[in-house]
């Protein structure tokens, strides 16, 4: 397992851009797929993004594609969420989390983080 912590949410206008960061320790971190997953209050957890343990794969949910970039550094054991274009729909809590294998399965999942709020407004 690895221990995960994201920073980097915020209050931000409509069309701003944030970068989220998910800083990992353990190193077995090189190995896993990492996702990004978004909850807005009242709805079901949504993976946002995932890249394989060597950046070769990548995923987008439809509704950040061509706005949200994923990518990792696996020597110093991040993953970073660049958002642009933000929507007041993109308002959410955002994980970081880790899975053994790829693609992302949530079931599979055995590490997360804590969240980081990020505020959209119109």
């Amino acid at each position: 397992q690895v221990q995960l912590l994201e920073s980097g949410g915020g209050f931000v206008q409509a069309g701003a851009a944030l970068r989220l960061l998910c800083a990992a320790s353990g190193r077995a971190f090189s190995r896993y797929t990492m996702g990004w997953f978004r909850q807005a209050p009242g709805k079901e957890r949504e993976l946002v993004g995932a890249i394989s343990w060597c950046s070769g794969y990548l995923y987008y949910a439809d509704s950040v594609k061509g706005r949200f970039t994923i990518s990792r550094d696996n020597a110093q054991r991040t993953v970073s969420l660049q958002m642009n274009s933000l929507k007041p729909e993109d308002t959410a809590v955002y994980y970081c989390a880790a899975n053994p294998t790829w693609p992302f399965i949530v079931s599979s999942a055995d590490s997360w983080g804590q969240g980081t709020p990020v505020t959209v407004s119109s």
